[in-house]
């Protein structure tokens, strides 16, 4: 099975349509209730809901997934029944294999059901209509360049008695994320060095995106939010509560983190932990969805550009 524990859970949507070819004869005994073994539809409406709640045990690797709905409903044009499935989850991977599973086992039910009655009749197809959820729906098109920096704090690693880690993480993450780093640099944890150097960047630089590491502790050289706060104009509390909650599912220490993010001019901030495994979760649990700050920032609403 795939890994998918570094996934946030979103609400995931699935719709899955199958289709049925079947003469007009069994389409009128069908719509008169003279069916043998019953009402086909109605109980294809049920077999499909028994089948997506049991897709993990007959599809080897799929994953199992807490459902919140399977709703199954059906159409009847000219010689043609469909039958669409939708199937609605709040977990880390996608409900796709359960709408096309319950949408696939109520037309072989109608197809049992009317085997007798029907030598001509066939199942046409089982296809997925649409999925949504996850982090591909939360990608934001950047029409513009971003420029970031990231800034490493950290007395031992300015000092050259430990090797940085975490910073080339961040950069490599915003590379890969389509931005532009223009500036990577290490510093003591200075509070007045970190001042200045965030109302640089900010002011002179004009950068989109500060991503700091370290100084987020409890030790009292530990300063970095203090000083993000004579810094930023706007907090923007939402991003290190979705860090910690990301990180708490992972680890109870996530709660001892002091991470922030603010807004100055149209500069993004950010602290991170200092630590790689507490950078790497907390990327993980921003990215995409944080680029969707930028357009934001730039007037263009919440309306997604992609």
């Amino acid at each position: 099975m795939i890994d998918v524990s570094k996934k946030s859970p979103t609400l995931r949507i699935a719709v899955a349509e199958s289709t049925l070819r079947i003469s007009p004869a069994t389409i009128e005994r069908i719509l008169a209730r003279t069916v043998p073994k019953g009402d086909p539809l109605e109980v294809a409406r049920v077999a499909g809901i028994m089948a997506a709640k049991r897709t993990q045990d007959i599809i080897p690797f799929c994953h199992p997934v807490p459902i919140e709905f399977i709703g199954i409903e059906h159409k009847i044009v000219d010689n043609r029944i469909t039958l669409s499935a939708t199937v609605k989850g709040i977990y880390r991977t996608g409900m796709e294999m359960e709408a096309m599973t319950a949408a696939a086992v109520a037309a072989l039910t109608v197809y049992d059901m009317l085997k007798m009655l029907d030598d001509d009749m066939e199942i046409e197809s089982v296809k997925l209509i649409e999925k949504r959820g996850g982090k591909s729906d939360f990608k934001t098109r950047i029409v513009a360049p971003l420029h970031a920096a990231v800034l490493v704090l950290s007395d031992s690693v300015s000092a050259g008695k430990k090797s940085d880690a975490s910073g080339l993480l961040i950069k490599e993450v915003l590379t890969n994320s389509g931005i532009i780093v223009d500036t990577y640099e290490i510093l003591p944890d200075e509070r007045t060095a970190i001042i200045e150097k965030l109302r640089d960047y900010c002011d002179r630089s004009r950068l989109d995106l500060v991503v700091t590491t370290g100084g987020t502790g409890f030790s009292p050289r530990d300063t970095t939010p203090e000083a993000m706060q004579e810094v930023i104009e706007r907090s923007i509390p939402g991003i290190p509560e979705a860090m910690r909650a990301y990180g708490q599912q992972r680890t109870p220490y996530a709660m001892l983190s002091r991470s922030a993010a603010g807004i100055r001019g149209q500069t993004l901030i950010l602290n991170l932990p200092g630590s790689k495994r507490g950078v790497q979760e907390s990327l993980d649990a921003l990215f995409p969805a944080l680029l969707h700050a930028f357009p934001m920032m730039r007037s263009g609403g919440h309306e997604n550009p992609k």
